[in-house]
């Protein structure tokens, strides 16, 4: 019974981290009975090289279902680039076609208008299932979400292309001075998404925001993202917000029990 409940905690456990996980550690286990494998290194290799599999196959037929991976495999030319191989490992690059050509627009339009800027995306959806959680994100259920990395620049104003303050391009706040607009202070929600991680903070670089690239790229998100590809919100705090001059009701505070957006832009479709 000990041994049954550890393995339905690990299916769990990968199932809700990659969404194939889960099926691949079963897979595995049967692979190895059959084998007559019992030393755990073995086990493991099979498991990855089971779990390797399933996610290549899964690349393949995600497009039947409406989703379409972002590659993580760019070259120097390539403008739109995903933060880390670890979204593609852990299945969390899926979009719809239509946010993919967005993504691609919004980056072509950056490298356009303010040459050697290449646009981060981060977290986007799994590859099946509406309405299945891309944990700790409340909404990236459908396909239709995406994450796209702040621009930074150095204390002498130097733009920092393709660089984010932190590893994964999240957790990194841009914290708003006591003057600021918080429609979040002075609340304790028990149950909500919102950390501030404060330990964390002193971790990561103390880079700027490149304003001029982020205002352009909300300005194209609430101009031709809405006319041309069906942009319903953009997730940004009123703090950033305000700094930047954004008026556009389309940019929008997500609420007290969703986690913070001054660290990363959160863009959906209709």
């Amino acid at each position: 019974m000990l041994r049954f409940g550890f393995r339905f905690a690990i299916v769990v456990f990968l199932t809700l981290l990659t969404q194939i996980g889960g099926v691949a550690y079963l897979v595995g286990i049967a692979v190895a009975r059959l084998w007559g494998v019992r030393r755990f290194a073995p086990k493991l290799a099979i498991f990855l090289l089971v779990y390797t599999s399933l996610t290549i196959v899964t690349s393949i037929i995600a497009p039947i279902f409406g989703r379409v991976p972002l590659s993580c495999l760019a070259d120097a030319a390539d403008k739109l680039v995903v933060r880390s191989p670890i979204y593609c490992a852990l299945n969390r690059n899926y979009v719809t076609p239509a946010v993919r050509d967005l993504a691609h627009a919004l980056a072509d339009n950056m490298d356009r208008q303010l040459p050697g800027t290449t646009t981060i995306a981060l977290d986007a959806n799994f590859p099946f299932l509406a309405g299945f959680p891309l944990l700790p994100h409340l909404s990236h259920t459908d396909g239709r979400k995406l994450d796209f990395a702040y621009y930074y620049e150095d204390s002498s104003g130097n733009f920092l292309d393709g660089v984010t303050r932190s590893p994964i391009g999240y957790f990194a706040f841009e914290q708003p001075a006591n003057s600021d607009e918080q429609p979040c202070r002075g609340r304790n929600d028990w149950l909500t998404g919102r950390w501030d991680l404060d330990i964390l903070q002193p971790l990561f670089h103390a880079y700027r925001l490149q304003k001029q690239r982020m205002v352009e790229a909300v300005n194209w998100l609430t101009t031709e993202g809405v006319s041309r590809f069906g942009v319903e919100k953009v997730f940004l705090e009123p703090h950033l917000k305000n700094a930047l001059g954004i008026t556009d009701e389309h940019v929008r505070f997500q609420g007290c029990r969703a986690a913070r957006h001054d660290d990363h832009l959160h863009v959906q479709l209709r």
